[in-house]
């Protein structure tokens, strides 16, 4: 196969051409090496790469293939890994100038379970200065721009691999999502992002191990290949008090599933809680005949989630200010504003405030385990907003209504964090200018496996996915010139 065709190729496909050895593990990485030399620059996915080491570790797959050696469920493929896992021998900055000569000694645990399946690290992805908020820009290395728009946001804190994702530059990558940082990138990009179950991916090293806000998972360009990563990196470790037990092997088969009869509520606007951009409607309303022509029953509903706002924030600015109080404290002025107000809100919580979040988040499960007895699934918008314009740090209104504050454009996203559900994005349609825009589909407690499902199934019906972007030239000032070279293998001339 040509270089342009193995880009393009699953992850679940390069895996079996690697196993059978039809294509090598070196002619694999060289040709996503090669294509992040092409099409990285305009968009500015991948931050840091590792080119000769990565060549050297597939040089040593190829060769353990040859000799017989049991190969794992990743064998050969690249991985650019976010820069906020910690990898070792490979720097880490997290976005930050106080970070920015950062190299780890050890790998984080996601890192460690990829590298262990045979996956090879190919560099890093980039993230918005300590992952906070949704839109990937640092001090480091500027913004990430989207892949169908570089004058829009890709979206965060995820936003460099969900890029590198939509252009071809690797097939598969790790995420992390507190409050939409998995999802609203991968909505914005048009590829796959999961937000499991809280312990279904187990972290470490975490500083709040108890903690069920901010998890780790999976990224990829269809809803199969999410589910082959999250097959690797979930299961049980002795490092997390809060890992699942089942294995990740739970994850790994067929995703088929005759969706007739399943009870989907839809929710375009969380019964008013959220604006909702007039955009992002006119695409989502017509996925819920999709649901329907699977043989679903769908009805408009959604879950009370009263307090969830309370929820996140309170326990969101407690963990911030557990992670960063020191170093605000003494590196305030090197630190973006917004982040250094949230880890002062965490200073100023009391023991009153935990409380009551505590039980607010309480009745919010409850009410979640109820919710779901009457229905299998919600669906509801990732993002209220399609990508917005890659020079704002966020939207400042939405359809009239202001937002308060880098946060408040993402509650779609960050309420359903609070419940403790899972949720997926998956690919659902384009804006009239050609932007894409995700579905989000939340599942009961622990039911990965059944959003995975759902997803899949939904994705097969409509093959929003498989629309890749075009390539973006611009100039030296970053503006858009125009448009050439389809980055997809189907064939379809890049929208204008």
């Amino acid at each position: 196969m040509t270089a342009s065709e193995l880009v393009h190729l699953t992850a679940r496909e390069l895996a079996a051409r690697i196993r059978t050895r039809e294509v090598s593990a070196r002619e694999v990485v060289q040709a996503h090496l090669d294509r992040i030399e092409q099409v990285n620059d305009p968009v500015n996915a991948v931050v840091t790469l590792v080119a000769d080491r990565a060549l050297e570790e597939a040089r040593a797959a190829d060769e353990a293939a040859a000799r017989g050696a049991a190969l794992g469920p990743l064998h050969g493929l690249p991985v650019a890994h976010k820069d906020t896992h910690d990898t070792r021998g490979i720097r880490t900055t997290y976005g930050t100038p106080l970070l920015a000569d950062n190299v780890p000694d050890r790998d984080e645990l996601i890192v460690e379970r990829i590298r262990a399946a045979g996956a090879i690290t190919i560099g890093k992805t980039n993230v918005p200065e300590f992952a906070a908020g949704s839109h990937t820009v640092n001090p480091v290395f500027g913004a990430t721009r989207n892949p169908y728009d570089p004058r829009r946001s890709a979206g965060g804190s995820s936003g460099g691999a969900a890029a590198a994702l939509a252009c071809g530059m690797h097939p598969l990558a790790d995420g992390s999502d507190m409050g939409g940082s998995l999802r609203n990138p991968a909505s914005f990009c048009n590829v796959v992002g999961l937000r499991p179950s809280p312990g279904r991916v187990p972290t470490w090293p975490d500083s709040a191990p108890w903690s069920t806000m901010a998890v780790q998972g999976p990224m990829a360009r269809t809803v199969a290949d999410a589910a082959l990563l999250l097959s690797v990196v979930a299961g049980p470790d002795p490092r997390s008090p809060i890992a699942l037990e089942t294995p990740g092997s739970a994850f790994g088969g067929p995703l088929e599933q005759d969706l007739r009869g399943l009870r989907i509520a839809w929710s375009l606007d969380l019964g008013g809680a959220v604006p909702v951009d007039r955009e992002v409607r006119d695409v989502l309303v017509p996925a819920v005949t999709v649901f329907a022509d699977l043989g679903c029953a769908v009805e408009e509903a959604c879950p009370e989630l009263g307090g969830a706002d309370e929820v996140f924030r309170t326990f969101r600015a407690w963990q911030f200010h557990l992670a960063l109080g020191a170093l605000v404290e003494s590196e305030a002025d090197r630190i973006k504003p917004s982040l250094v107000r949230n880890v002062r809100q965490g200073r100023a919580l009391t023991g009153i405030d935990l409380e009551r979040a505590t039980v607010l988040h309480g009745e919010l499960f409850h009410r979640m385990r109820e919710f779901f007895d009457r229905y299998d699934a919600l669906i509801l918008p990732t993002s209220q907003v399609p990508p917005f314009p890659v020079e704002l740090e966020y939207p400042d209104n939405i359809d009239g209504v202001p937002m308060t504050d880098y946060l408040d454009w993402m509650r779609s996203a960050y309420l359903v964090s609070a419940t403790g559900c899972p949720a997926l994005s998956v690919p659902a349609g384009f804006t009239p200018g050609g932007l894409p825009v995700g579905l989000q589909i939340v599942g009961p407690h622990r039911g990965d496996l059944r959003v995975l499902r759902i997803g899949h199934a939904f994705e097969q019906a409509t093959r929003h996915g498989e629309r890749r972007p075009g390539r973006s030239v611009m100039r030296p000032d970053g503006r858009v010139l125009g448009r050439h070279e389809s980055f997809g293998a189907s064939g379809q001339e890049p929208r204008r």
